[in-house]
């Protein structure tokens, strides 16, 4: 949802809310208006890994942190082959950053990919207006007047009346194999097939990298097509967008559950409670950021942990052969589901970091020794 429009870089820019909440800055990056659902990430570090996940697809982010761009852009933080934010909306970006593996900035990476941003703006006032008001759709005007931006606004179509996973997954399967390491011993490989609802980079790189094939899927796959390639263990993969949009795609995990081994992040967390018959709720502002802390209820152990999610499931809705195995300690959601007797198993929050706390990748190993148990 774009309106073309050129510019010189620092022009007046405006982020409208959908409640006529006015915000003025200076426009950098793309060269268009922008709209989108408008949220925030509480993360001090990780810009560019927040900017090519796919779970932002359609939304305008907003960090908290003050100055962003400082140590560049590089070759290997991306989480996808592309930027997937609608927008980025900044107090300060740097111009000139310092880092050696720095390749460009931030301006040039959002410009080229056309992707609008806006800074020398109040993001602190932003950050207690969604917070009190909750996350709403938005735009970032360019060109355009906040008046002409509102009706673009009010004549969009709600985030969560869009299916963002049919625009994030990958058209084809393919295999990750960037590790000679592990693809000289194919044999000894276990078979991870992921299905891809808006997958990040960093969790292909962990599984392939504790001795996995790994296999990324289209999200529309049927569970006939993923079950013929004799799987060791299926992931379901984090996404954008309000999981009750997905039905198709629960009844497809739905078949598969019991068959193999599955485990489930973010998105795919909410997923296999669907298919498990659990409901899902959208949340006030979301979590997103690296310093959630998520207490493990098999250990008692408390992590700190990314996340970036919307969207929670209701534990009132859960049968009784689901165990909660993990909460936020911030508002008590869910964490983390585990089915009682099935190899099922998934969270809410972000084991493969990227950015956050590398804290929870022992979530993969749990994952590689439920599927060579049921193997």
């Amino acid at each position: 949802m774009t309106n073309q429009l050129k510019f010189s870089m620092n022009e007046t820019a405006y982020l409208v809310l959908a409640d006529g909440s006015v915000f003025e800055g200076l426009s950098f990056g793309g060269e268009q208006s922008t709209y989108g659902e408008v949220v925030f990430n509480t993360s001090m570090t990780g810009y560019q890994e927040i900017l090519t996940d796919p779970s932002y697809s359609g939304q305008i982010v907003v960090p908290t942190y003050p100055i962003i761009g400082n140590y560049g852009i590089n070759e290997k933080s991306n989480e996808s082959k592309q930027i997937q934010v609608s927008g980025f909306v900044v107090r300060q970006y740097c111009e000139s950053p310092s880092h050696p593996t720095s390749t460009s900035n931030i301006n040039d990476f959002l410009a080229s990919q056309n992707i609008p941003g806006i800074h020398e703006i109040d993001t602190r006032a932003i950050v207690r207006k969604l917070r009190s008001s909750g996350v709403m759709m938005g735009a970032i005007a360019i060109g355009i007047s906040p008046d002409e931006a509102m009706e673009k606004i009010q004549s969009s179509q709600a985030y969560n009346l869009t299916n963002f996973v049919q625009k994030v997954s990958t058209q084809k399967q393919y295999t990750w194999s960037k590790n000679s390491d592990t693809s000289d011993n194919k044999e000894s490989l276990l078979n991870i097939l992921v299905s891809d609802y808006g997958v990040k980079y960093n969790i292909l790189r962990i599984l392939e990298s504790k001795g996995c094939k790994v296999t990324v899927f289209p999200y529309d796959t049927t569970s006939e097509e993923l079950l013929n390639l004799n799987p060791d263990g299926i992931m379901l993969s984090p996404g954008p967008g309000d999981p009750e949009m997905l039905d198709h795609t629960t009844k497809i995990t739905k078949e598969l559950v019991g068959r193999v081994p599955i485990m489930g992040i973010c998105l795919g967390n909410q997923i296999l409670a669907k298919a498990f018959g659990g409901k899902t709720f959208k949340l006030h502002f979301g979590h997103r950021g690296g310093n959630h802390p998520v207490k493990d209820l098999q250990t008692g152990r408390i992590y700190i942990t990314a996340q970036n999610h919307g969207y929670a499931i209701d534990p009132e809705s859960l049968p009784p052969e689901i165990a909660i195995t993990h909460i936020n300690m911030n508002d008590g959601t869910v964490a983390g589901i585990k089915h009682q007797s099935l190899p099922a198993m998934s969270i809410q929050y972000h084991s493969e970091a990227s950015p956050g706390p590398q804290d929870n990748e022992y979530i993969f190993d749990q994952f590689i020794e439920m599927v060579k148990e049921f193997k």
